[in-house]
Protein backbone atom coordinates (compact mmCIF):
# COMPACT_ATOMS: atom_id res chain seq x y z
CA UNK A 1 0.00 0.00 0.00
CA UNK A 2 1.23 3.50 -0.94
CA UNK A 3 0.51 6.02 1.88
CA UNK A 4 0.80 9.80 0.75
CA UNK A 5 0.45 12.68 2.84
CA UNK A 6 -1.84 15.77 1.88
CA UNK A 7 -3.53 18.77 2.49
CA UNK A 8 -7.06 20.18 1.42
CA UNK A 9 -6.89 20.92 -2.37
CA UNK A 10 -3.93 18.52 -3.62
CA UNK A 11 -4.53 15.77 -5.62
CA UNK A 12 -2.85 12.62 -6.30
CA UNK A 13 -3.31 11.00 -9.82
CA UNK A 14 -3.83 7.38 -10.28
CA UNK A 15 -2.87 6.74 -14.10
CA UNK A 16 -3.80 9.59 -16.33
CA UNK A 17 -7.14 9.74 -15.91
CA UNK A 18 -7.88 9.65 -12.30
CA UNK A 19 -7.54 12.28 -9.88
CA UNK A 20 -8.18 11.96 -6.40
CA UNK A 21 -8.74 15.79 -4.99
CA UNK A 22 -8.82 16.31 -1.00
CA UNK A 23 -11.82 18.62 -0.40
CA UNK A 24 -12.26 19.08 3.18
CA UNK A 25 -10.45 17.61 6.37
CA UNK A 26 -12.58 17.53 9.63
CA UNK A 27 -11.49 15.91 12.42
CA UNK A 28 -11.04 12.34 12.02
CA UNK A 29 -13.28 12.86 8.73
CA UNK A 30 -11.73 13.51 4.87
CA UNK A 31 -13.67 14.29 2.29
CA UNK A 32 -12.73 13.42 -1.04
CA UNK A 33 -13.45 14.43 -4.76
CA UNK A 34 -12.68 11.54 -7.21
CA UNK A 35 -12.61 12.82 -10.98
CA UNK A 36 -12.48 9.57 -13.59
CA UNK A 37 -13.90 8.60 -16.56
CA UNK A 38 -17.50 7.35 -16.71
CA UNK A 39 -16.10 3.74 -17.62
CA UNK A 40 -14.22 3.73 -14.17
CA UNK A 41 -16.91 2.37 -11.75
CA UNK A 42 -16.55 4.62 -8.63
CA UNK A 43 -17.66 2.82 -5.43
CA UNK A 44 -17.34 3.59 -1.30
CA UNK A 45 -15.90 0.19 -0.22
CA UNK A 46 -18.97 -0.79 1.36
CA UNK A 47 -21.11 -0.98 -1.80
CA UNK A 48 -18.41 -2.50 -3.49
CA UNK A 49 -18.37 -5.53 -1.13
CA UNK A 50 -22.72 -5.67 -1.39
CA UNK A 51 -22.30 -5.88 -5.23
CA UNK A 52 -19.77 -8.53 -5.42
CA UNK A 53 -21.46 -10.77 -3.20
CA UNK A 54 -24.65 -10.22 -5.13
CA UNK A 55 -22.65 -10.84 -8.29
CA UNK A 56 -21.47 -14.15 -6.62
CA UNK A 57 -25.25 -14.71 -5.06
CA UNK A 58 -26.34 -14.54 -8.84
CA UNK A 59 -23.41 -16.85 -9.71
CA UNK A 60 -24.77 -20.04 -7.52
CA UNK A 61 -28.63 -19.69 -8.30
Amino acid sequence: MLVLSRQKDESIMIGDDVEITIVDVRGDKVRLGITAPKSIPVHRREIYDAIQREKAEKKTE
